[in-house]
């Protein structure tokens, strides 16, 4: 136990920078109380000699940034405490204290941290998610959670922890609550509209108020003047960037507010209002899709109705207000178990007879309308000079032909010569000449005079009667008033529109409610997504909000602040337009069926008469037609432009692949995840069990491969590339979380390579039961292969690369040719490289364990150590072996063997294990270099030639250890990896301290186990004796020689010569006593050769150690009849 959490306390150690940063925030809002305490301490003291705390709020600019110092603390308080529970708040500060010392900031300033965790302590607030859960249970759970979820005197405890001087609290509040302080009342000036030009004002007297709350509790005079003026007909107020609070909620618990908030929220006020409003919101309605019909909005009609579109706009503005704070629930719940909050709501809802969608529509058409207002206007004002210049030489030509005409030089039918006429439009076109746009006053005068004269001089002399000269004389007036228009277009315009759209007050409401609305519109018409993407626009605009003060002050944080806010918006837009790639998935997977099930693949050679029974026609024309589904839903989202959103822009064709991306990853996650689950069935094996979901899963993945072959040209993405780097990055992620719990440091989801925040990889939660403890399916998998050619249970046959029972008659298991093939169909290579980095990770956890703890008996194990010293004494002195020993070398040999009978059994289970994991690891190499030679022969001809060159390079000098030299060694190991072209049993996986004891006590393991084998001829191999034995040759062999290439080569040759040395002295023994050998040298030589050739060492490596006699003739004379 002591052991895991000091594990546990080191991993959270690890993370201490991100445990600094979070401690840093905690601190700057601690240091901005004390700075704005500070600063309010310097004005009363006269230190400002012209200012004082007074002449700060008479000036404009002052008594706004004023009330919002005080505003903003008291909202970052709020967030903080909805968005990080206290008890987390509080064990970041325990943590950061513990690690970092807590005497001194990272900056080296000396820490307060105590009176940053008195400010931040747990206020006892319940997050409304959590709380929803524990109202959820029912009962007296329930009953008893409930009691629990109300927090006695919040916000007001919370608040006051840091207390400010009282004076400036009560002017920010008179300020707040007697001017307007942004002078929005101009830009809002029908009565009706006054709550929503106060909204602003509003939300920053609701959080002021907390910070004197003797007015909430008893000031009733000043709470009922401060609900009529600012909450006359909305109780729902958004706090910051939409996190809105209810009133009727909130002030609860405090006397006078609550009984303010109740004398215009009763029934009959709801019930008048709802009804307004939804009058109110059908003529909206109807002349918003008036006016963005095909065709309305143009150039000439924005300038023609430019004041009738901002009325229509800010009418819009405020009901889509009001309604998307009444009709959604609030964001943040002071009280979870209050009552009064929910009936309102529900009454509002019943009065308002409330369809979303209608509101929905009012959204989209309101976006369009304003999107394509301000586009227009925008090109208007760029172009506005040449506009001008256009229409005054046009009405200037119009008028000159007119005075030639009445001349008599132009001629024009049925028009008498008029010479004061002539001269009269000849004058009138010289005064349009001295018209200025820089001079608005006077050439609007101008204008509307000449136009009032045109019309005078038209009825006067009748001129209407021609029809030519009447034409000439209106298209004369149409482009004087486009002239006007010009004139009367102002420059703030956009500007005000800017302030009147105002849509920060949804930025979590639209997420929450209004997202299925959009997706199901889009899946309805696809088309619909350039109306979504005047919504997007209108919620970007909103950006100025929090990057407006930001700015002024030109600080660093812009960048980092807007791309915040510009990637959670982007974010959004993914989220909603998920829906197309979705769809298509849902119609892919009836073509993939179709594909794969259904429609047969035409032979190279076809006869004739089965032309008919390989057409299909029913089934590929049901084919086509979906095939056409998903091209429509392309070309849909494909028609919405480059939107920039704050400041990252969305390539739609961009956004189309991420959103495949992101469903396919989805898809073969869920397949990968479903598709190896290893449940034991009745009357099959666990390895015919296992092949079979294999052979699924690989079905599944070649549908998807050949479904996004045939696809990939309507949907516009490389559709084979895309299946190909999403499988690796699904595996590589699953094995790196796979390979975490064999890491001190592991690898978080947020610090992984593979993650990504914009095309996710799901996870699952790992399988209850499952006897391997696995994460994920990689793991499952692994787990899977291991149990079913367990050593202790079957048999490995190297020639034949095939896994046999150990009990008769021997049958098959496992044939590691055809097996892997199918892993490798199913998994891709990428699986099969994730596999073989999970066993490599499972070896490196083992022999760390086991070998630190033989090492340390070898060492301080007295009994361990004073046998090896004794036995390496007598191994090595010149005169051994002696006479006795030469008699009986056998009994010798074993005197040593039997000193660690109770040792054994469970190191033979360690060599096994590493064995049967190294000769797994063998084979995945195997079928990764077999097939990379038969589908990708020139990727691994070029990686083996890269990897001689690089090793010969190496061999040479080491100018290749620079940083660049090691990252392409890097890239070059991971192609290696994938074409097999590495050797599992010459990896060394830790660094260790060589001791002579080592290869003395693996050598006498060996030799203890050796006579439990047999050799047989027919398998060229060394088998066990018994069925029941737990013994396998292969693993032996190959978990003993992973162990001692963890050592120093010397190391391995010493192991050899003891082993040699066994040979001769026991050899010579039997030959002198019977003349034949036994089985004893016979198996160990058998077992010396194996051992040679997967150590790749010539055999002149025994023939400097053995008799040649013995070495070669050995099988002979074991025979007994010669």
């Amino acid at each position: 136990m002591a052991q895991e959490l000091s594990e546990l306390d080191d991993e959270i150690r690890s993370h201490l920078p991100l445990i600094t940063r979070f401690y840093l925030a905690f601190q700057s809002l601690h240091n901005y109380a004390v700075s704005l305490q500070q600063y309010i301490e310097e004005l009363n003291s006269g230190y400002y000699i012209q200012q004082t705390l007074e002449t700060v709020l008479q000036d404009e600019e002052g008594k706004q940034l004023l009330c919002e110092t005080l505003y903003l603390y008291g909202v970052i308080l709020l967030l903080l405490d909805y968005h990080i529970c206290g008890d987390v708040r509080e064990r970041l500060l325990i943590s950061y204290y513990r690690y970092s010392g807590g005497d001194a900031t990272p900056s080296g300033d000396e820490s307060n941290i105590h009176d940053v965790c008195l400010l931040l302590r747990s206020t006892g607030y319940v997050h409304p998610s959590e709380a929803a859960k524990v109202l959820s249970l029912g009962g007296k759970q329930a009953s008893s959670g409930a009691a629990n979820l109300s927090v006695p005197k919040y916000p007001e405890a919370y608040f006051s922890r840091f207390r400010f001087d009282a004076n400036f609290i009560d002017l920010v509040i008179a300020r707040l609550r007697c001017d307007d302080i942004y002078n929005q009342l101009a830009i809002y000036p029908h009565p009706t509209h006054r709550s929503t030009a106060l909204s602003s004002q509003a939300a920053m007297l609701y959080v002021c108020l907390y910070f004197c709350p003797q007015v909430l509790h008893g000031q009733g005079s000043q709470m009922r003047e401060i609900v009529d003026k600012f909450y006359c007909d909305n109780w729902i107020v958004s706090v910051y960037m939409g996190i809105t609070v209810n009133l009727i909620d909130a002030w609860q618990e405090f006397q006078a507010a609550r009984a303010a908030i109740a004398n215009t929220v009763n029934a009959a006020t709801v019930q008048t209002l709802c009804q307004q409003q939804r009058e109110q919101l059908a003529k909206t309605l109807q002349k918003t899709k008036e006016i963005v019909r095909e065709g309305v909005l143009d150039s000439s009609f924005v300038l023609q109705n430019a004041n009738k579109l901002i009325v229509l706009m800010r009418q819009c503005n405020v009901l889509l207000r009001w309604y998307c704070l009444h009709t959604s629930r609030e964001v943040f719940i002071m009280s979870c178990s209050a009552v009064q909050p929910s009936q309102v709501h529900q009454l509002v809802l019943r009065e308002l007879q409330f369809d979303r969608n209608a509101l929905y529509h009012l959204l989209l058409n309101c976006s369009q309308m304003e999107l394509t207002v301000r586009e227009l206007l925008g090109e208007v004002q760029q172009s506005r000079d040449e506009r001008w210049s256009t229409s005054r030489e046009g009405a200037m030509q119009r008028l000159q032909e007119l005075s030639e005409a009445f001349a008599g030089s132009r001629p024009l039918a049925k028009i008498e010569s008029n010479p004061q006429l002539q001269q009269w439009f000849s004058d009138v076109a010289k005064r349009l000449q001295k018209l200025e746009l820089g001079r608005p006053q006077k050439s609007g005068r101008l204008i509307i005079q000449v136009m009032e004269a045109l019309d005078e001089v038209q009825e006067y002399h009748n001129l209407h009667a021609n029809m030519l000269v009447k034409q000439q004389l209106q298209e004369t007036r149409d482009l004087l008033n486009r002239m006007a228009q010009l004139i009367n277009l102002k420059e703030d315009i956009q500007i005000q529109i800017q302030m009147i759209t105002d849509f920060s007050y949804a930025w979590h409401l639209l997420q929450r409610d209004f997202r299925p609305l959009m997706q199901e519109h889009i899946k309805r018409q696809p088309h619909a997504v350039r109306g979504i993407r005047a919504v997007f626009l209108k919620l970007a605009s909103t950006l100025e909000v929090p990057l407006m003060r930001i700015n002024q002050a030109k600080s660093e944080d812009l960048v980092s602040v807007s791309n915040y806010y510009s990637t959670e918006l982007a974010n959004f837009l993914r989220r909603v337009l998920q829906i197309v790639p979705e769809t298509m998935f849902s119609i892919l997977a009836r073509i993939i069926h179709l594909l794969t099930n259904v429609i047969m693949e035409f032979p190279t050679r076809l006869d004739k008469d089965k032309l008919r029974e390989y057409a299909q026609f029913e089934e590929r024309a049901k084919v086509a037609q979906l095939t056409n589904s998903i091209a429509v839903f392309t070309k849909g989202i494909l028609m919405m432009k480059t939107t920039l959103v704050g400041v990252i822009e969305l390539d739609p064709k961009q956004l189309l692949e991420d959103g495949i991306r992101k469903e396919l990853v989805n898809h073969l996650a869920n397949a990968y995840n479903l598709g190896l689950i290893f449940t034991p069935e009745k009357g099959r094996s666990q390895v015919q069990l296992m092949q079979q979901k294999l052979q699924t899963l690989a079905k599944t993945i070649e549908g998807y491969r050949r479904s996004f072959e045939y696809i990939e040209d309507y949907l516009r993405v490389q559709g084979l590339g895309i299946l190909l780097e999403e499988s690796q990055r699904i595996i590589s992620y699953n094995v790196e979380k796979e390979c975490n719990a064999f890491l001190r440091n592991k690898v978080q989801e947020w610090q992984s390579i593979h993650q990504s925040q914009i095309i996710p990889i799901p996870n699952f939660p790992p399988l209850q039961g499952d006897p391997s403890n696995s994460n994920n399916f990689i793991g499952r998998l692994a787990h899977e292969v291991l149990r079913c050619t367990d050593p202790r249970q079957t048999i490995f046959l190297d020639l034949k690369r095939t896994w046999y029972e150990k009990r008769a008659p021997h049958s098959e298991v496992l044939s590691a040719s055809g097996f892997f093939g199918i892993l490798r169909e199913a998994l891709d290579p990428a699986g099969m490289v994730g596999l073989e980095r999970l066993y490599a990770h499972m070896l490196a956890d083992e022999l760390k364990r086991n070998l630190e703890r033989l090492q340390k008996n070898l060492t301080s194990d007295r009994m361990w150590r004073n046998a090896l010293e004794s036995l390496t004494k007598e191994l090595e002195s010149r005169d051994f072996p002696g006479p006795e020993v030469a008699k009986q070398p056998l009994k010798y040999y074993q005197d040593y063997t039997q000193r660690w009978m109770k040792v054994w059994p469970r190191l033979l289970d360690w060599v096994l294990s590493v064995g049967q994991k190294q000769v797994l690891r063998q084979q995945i190499a195997s079928e990764l270099s077999f097939s990379s030679k038969c589908e990708a022969k020139l990727l691994q001809n070029s990686a083996d030639t890269l990897n001689r060159a690089f090793l010969l390079e190496l061999s040479r000098n080491k100018e290749l250890c620079d940083e660049q030299g090691v990252g392409m060694l890097t890239e070059l190991e991971d192609i290696l990896l994938y074409t097999g072209n590495f050797e599992p049993l010459e990896q060394v996986f830790l660094p260790t301290k060589n001791t002579h004891n080592v290869s003395l006590f693996l050598f006498l393991f060996t030799i203890a186990h050796v006579d439990r084998l047999q050799y047989s001829a027919n398998t060229d191999c060394l088998l066990p004796k018994a069925a029941k034995d737990v013994i396998d040759c292969v693993p032996l062999v190959v978990g003993l020689l992973t162990i001692l290439n963890q050592f120093h080569r010397n190391i391995k040759m010493l192991y050899i010569s003891y082993m040699s040395q066994y040979v001769v002295t026991v050899a010579e023994a039997q030959l002198s006593d019977k003349e034949i050998l036994g089985t004893e040298v016979t198996n160990v030589l058998h077992f010396l050769l194996h051992f040679l050739r997967l150590c790749r060492l010539p055999l002149r490596v025994l023939e400097q150690r053995i008799p040649n006699m013995i070495l070669s003739e050995f099988e002979y004379l074991a025979t007994a009849v010669k």
